[in-house]
C-alpha cells in the first residue's frame, strides 16, 4: 500500500462544465473545430500495440459519416486474432511494472490526461459530431463526461490506496490492502464512443491494471483519440494497447483467451449474455475466474402520474426519447401514462415531436442520422411492427434530407399494449410508445414487467407515490421529475439491474473494486510471542 498516495493535493471531485453554443465565441470555434476535422477525413490509423503503430494483419475497414454516407471518417486496421493476442500478452508485460507504479504517479497521469482533454475538447466534440452523428450538445457532454472519468477515478483510486478499515486484534496488527488484478480487455459501444471507452480504459488503468481496448467498429477513431490523450499524458508501453477489427475475430478471440483475467463489456444483451457465457467456461491454460463488468442496455419507461405538471412531463419524455435518435441504452423509450391525463399529454408529446428539425448534426440539429446501415434497417422493421401493435401518431418513416444518410423521423405510437414488442423489446433508435395505465399499481406493474432495468423516471407530485417508486420502481438509475437520461460522473453512479447488466455503477465510487482483489494480512511481532500466546484460550488447551 503506498501510504505516500494521500500527500497529492487535489481541489475537491467537481465535474466538468458544459459549453453555452449559443455563445458566438463557442459556435465559431466549433465551426472552425469542424472545418480543421473535415480537412482530415479519410486518413488512415494504425493498431497501438505495447507502445507501436501497426499495420493490421487482416485487412482494413472504413468508419462512415452516418449523416453523409458519402464521407469517409478515417480507414482502420483489421486486427489478426494473433495480433490481439499479442496485445494481451505485451500488456501482461507492463502490468510486471504498472502494477507497483506508486498510486500516485498514476492518478497524475489521469490528471494530465483530463488537462490534454479539456485542451483538445472542440476538436474532439467536431470528431464525435462526424463520426457517429450527434449535435454539438450531446457530443460535449460525452467529452465532458469523460473527463469526469478520468478526474473521478484518480481521486477514488486514491482512496482505495489506504486499504479496507480493519480493527487490530490483540498481538496483531491487521491490514486488509486492494491489488491490481491484471491484464485485461475493454469493449466498448459505438453510441458513447468517447465517454464510455474512455472510462471503461481509465479505471483498470489507474487501479494498476493493464488493458486491450477494442472499440465498436463503428466508432475506432474516438478510441483513437484516447490513445493520442493516454501516451501524450506519458502512460508508459503496454499499459493501453488499442486493437481494432471484426467483433469476431478480435473481440471474442481475446474473451475466450485463458490470459484474459477480466472484461470490461457495454452493448447489446445478447453479446453480453455471450460473452458472460465465454467467460464462465474455464479454457486450457486458465488459472482464474475471470471478471465481467457488464452492462447491456434497457427498455425504459417514464411513468405520468395524474396530479403530473403535464408541459414538464411531455419535455421530459420527448427529451428522454429522442435524445441522440434513441441511440441511448437510458432512453425512455416508452411512457406509461395515467388514463385521466393521457389523451391531454398525448396530444402535448405529438407536438413537441413533431417541432423536432432533422438534419447533419454539422449543423446541429436536434435530430440526426442513426449510426449505421444495420441500425437503420433495425429501427424501420421496429416500425413496421408498431403499425400492427399501435397507432401510429407521427413519423413512422425514412426521413427526406439534402444529404444521403441514415435519417428516421422521430416516431410516437399511441395506444400500444403494455405487452406488445414495441413497448417490451430494446429498439435503440427514435422509437416512443405510449401505454395508458389505470393506476400508480398498474404503472409500477408495467414498467417492471420487462427484463431490463436501467433507468427509469417518475413524474408526479404525489409524496406517496414518490416515495413507493424509490422502492418499488426496480431500476439502477431513478429519475423524479426530470428526464431519464443524462447520468453525471459522481453525482448519479450508472448501473442497471435484471438484464441490463450486473450494476456496474460506472462514475461511483465502488467501481474500481471491480479491478482489485483483497488482501488480508496479520502480522505478529516476533518479540514476546509466549507471552501473547498466553492470553489465548486455545493455547491454555
Amino acid at each position: 500500500m503506498n501510504k505516500q498516495a494521500t500527500k497529492l493535493d487535489l481541489p475537491p471531485y467537481d465535474h466538468e462544465k458544459y459549453l453555452d453554443f449559443n455563445d458566438p465565441t463557442q459556435e465559431k470555434a466549433i465551426e472552425s473545430a469542424l472545418a480543421d476535422v473535415r480537412s482530415k477525413l479519410g486518413k488512415e490509423y494504425p493498431l497501438y500495440i505495447n507502445g507501436e503503430e501497426v499495420k493490421g494483419e487482416s485487412g482494413t475497414f472504413k468508419s462512415i459519416n452516418p449523416c453523409n454516407t458519402d464521407e469517409t471518417v478515417g480507414v482502420f486496421q483489421k486486427a489478426s486474432e494473433q495480433q490481439a493476442r499479442k496485445a494481451l500478452q505485451d500488456a501482461w508485460k507492463a502490468f510486471e511494472s504498472w502494477q507497483y507504479t506508486p498510486v500516485e504517479e498514476r492518478a497524475e497521469i489521469m490528471l494530465r490526461a483530463a488537462d490534454i482533454a479539456r485542451r483538445r475538447k472542440m476538436e474532439i466534440i467536431a470528431w464525435e459530431v462526424t463520426e457517429v452523428g450527434q449535435n454539438y450538445w450531446e457530443a460535449d457532454a460525452q467529452v465532458a463526461e469523460g473527463i469526469d472519468f478520468l478526474e473521478y477515478y484518480a481521486r477514488q483510486a486514491l482512496r482505495y490506496d489506504q486499504g479496507m478499515e480493519v480493527i487490530n486484534t490483540q498481538g496483531d496488527t491487521n491490514r486488509t490492502i486492494y491489488l491490481p488484478i491484471g491484464a485485461g480487455i475493454s469493449l466498448s459501444p459505438w453510441n458513447f464512443p468517447f465517454a464510455i471507452a474512455l472510462g471503461m480504459a481509465c479505471g483498470p488503468i489507474v487501479a494498476g491494471n493493464t488493458i486491450v481496448a477494442k472499440p465498436a467498429p463503428e466508432s475506432p477513431m474516438m478510441s483513437q483519440i484516447i490513445r493520442e490523450i493516454f501516451d501524450e499524458a506519458g502512460l508508459p508501453k503496454g499499459v493501453f494497447n488499442l486493437v481494432t477489427g471484426e467483433d469476431i475475430e478480435v473481440g471474442e478471440n481475446l474473451v475466450r483467451d485463458p490470459d484474459t483475467r477480466f472484461i470490461n463489456f457495454t452493448g447489446s444483451k445478447a453479446v453480453g449474455l455471450h460473452i458472460m457465457n465465454l467467460a464462465n467456461t474455464p479454457f486450457e491454460g486458465q488459472k482464474w475466474l475471470k471478471r465481467v463488468s457488464a452492462e447491456m442496455g434497457g427498455k425504459n419507461a417514464v411513468i405520468v402520474d395524474s396530479d403530473s405538471d403535464l408541459d414538464m412531463a411531455a419535455e421530459a419524455i420527448v427529451a428522454s426519447a429522442f435524445g441522440f435518435q434513441g441511440q441511448k441504452c437510458s432512453a425512455g423509450s416508452r411512457s406509461l401514462i395515467h388514463k385521466d391525463v393521457y389523451a391531454e399529454l398525448q396530444d402535448k408529446i405529438v407536438e413537441k415531436t413533431k417541432a423536432l428539425e432533422i438534419g447533419n448534426s454539422k449543423n446541429n440539429t436536434l435530430v440526426n442520422a442513426v449510426v449505421s446501415d444495420e441500425q437503420y434497417e433495425k429501427v424501420l422493421k421496429y416500425i413496421d411492427i408498431g403499425k400492427n401493435e399501435g397507432k401510429l401518431l407521427t413519423g413512422g418513416k425514412k426521413a427526406e434530407t439534402d444529404e444521403p444518410g441514415y435519417y428516421i423521423e422521430p416516431t410516437v405510437f399511441g395506444d400500444v399494449a403494455p405487452d406488445a414488442r414495441i413497448a417490451m423489446e430494446e429498439i435503440f433508435g427514435p422509437v416512443l410508445a405510449l401505454v395508458s395505465v389505470d393506476s400508480f399499481d398498474h404503472a409500477l406493474e408495467v414498467a417492471n414487467s420487462v427484463e431490463y432495468g436501467l433507468t427509469g423516471a417518475l413524474i408526479s407530485n404525489n409524496e406517496e407515490h414518490i416515495d413507493r417508486a424509490m422502492r418499488e420502481f426496480h431500476v439502477g438509475n431513478l429519475y423524479i421529475n426530470r428526464k431519464c437520461t443524462g447520468s453525471i460522473v459522481g453525482a448519479q453512479p450508472f448501473g442497471g439491474f435484471y438484464l441490463s447488466g450486473m450494476d456496474p455503477k460506472a462514475g461511483g465510487s465502488d467501481y474500481l473494486g471491480q479491478f482489485l482483489q483483497s488482501k488480508s494480512i496479520t502480522e505478529r511481532p516476533t518479540k514476546g510471542v509466549k507471552e501473547l500466546l498466553n492470553d489465548f484460550s486455545y493455547s491454555k488447551k
